[in-house]
């Protein structure tokens, strides 16, 4: 018994298709942005503004003084290690508010800050 021979193979099989098989969209990875309110859109904070009687206030009012505050100061009054007070001067200050704040060394030799006023 001997195997039959191919003939022609049908026109409909995949290797013979010339359309390209659909495929749905790819859906992006990450969450769609949400579009802001009408409040939030034109809402700008002024550089160096925070609400009364919080910690950034607080250090706000002693970065206003003419002769600065060191670290260890801001430390006490934060109650924050010496890296959280870093990167919140660097951060929430000088990023995210917009304040420039100038690093010195007083006239004790030790590190101290003060809002560079323009």
């Amino acid at each position: 018994m001997t195997s039959p021979i191919p003939s022609e193979q049908p026109k409909n099989t995949p290797e013979t298709a010339t359309t390209k098989a659909r495929v749905a969209k790819r859906r992006p990875r990450a969450a769609p942005i949400k579009a802001k309110s009408a409040s939030e859109a034109g809402h700008t904070k002024k550089p160096g503004t925070a609400r009364h009687g919080t910690k950034t206030a607080k250090i706000l009012e002693l970065l206003k003084r003419p002769a600065g505050v060191t670290l260890k100061d801001l430390m006490k009054i934060a109650g924050w290690q010496a890296h959280s007070v870093r990167g919140f001067l660097s951060g929430t200050l000088r990023k995210k508010m917009g304040t420039s704040v100038e690093s010195f060394q007083n006239s004790a030799g030790k590190r101290a800050y003060r809002v560079s006023i323009k």
